[in-house]
């Protein structure tokens, strides 16, 4: 018994030894410095009201997840603003039934996002990394495709949250 708690105890500590040699670090930790982060609700200059809420909670949610990295809601105290807009949201029917309705509508979001330190030097990422395309089921009832809308572009949203805080990382990094 005492010999394979032994056994599993080397096993622990040869493969944590080789994870700290190899350098590996943790996925999303941190944003190389910054302590606090404020984010700006974007000006929505899409015709889909609302939506400005959504990018604003996902990146906030984005924010929240990477470790080391605090939210406040007071941008004079924040290392980082991030402020921005939606340019535009735009969704068309992507494939059709034979009786020639739509089946599946593709939906395109891009927006133009940008963190400034404390000192008003801006950091920024190419705008081609901010557009975003999502697919979502048709349906002949409204309610159901209008939520099926809402769920791509809150997937959207993530997806552009995630690649925002991966460049700002990127800028930060020494």
């Amino acid at each position: 018994m005492l010999y394979l708690l032994g056994v599993r105890m080397v096993a622990i500590l040869l493969a944590l030894w080789f994870t700290i040699g190899c350098g590996y670090t943790l996925v999303g930790s941190g944003l190389g410095g910054v302590d606090a982060v404020a984010i700006r609700t974007p000006l929505n200059d899409s015709s889909e009201p609302g939506a400005e809420y959504l990018v604003a909670d996902a990146l906030r949610r984005e924010l929240l997840r990477r470790a080391g990295t605090r939210l406040t809601e007071d941008a004079g105290r924040a290392d980082l603003v991030v402020s921005g807009r939606i340019v535009s949201i735009e969704s068309r029917a992507r494939s059709f039934s034979s009786a020639i309705l739509a089946r599946e509508h593709e939906l395109v979001v891009e927006v133009e996002l940008l963190a400034a330190r404390r000192d008003g030097s801006e950091l920024s990422a190419p705008r081609a990394a901010f557009r975003e395309t999502e697919r979502y089921l048709a349906s002949a009832d409204i309610e159901v495709q209008r939520k099926n809308r809402e769920e791509a572009l809150r997937r959207v949203s993530s997806l552009l949250a995630g690649r925002f805080f991966d460049s700002v990382s990127e800028a930060l990094a020494p």
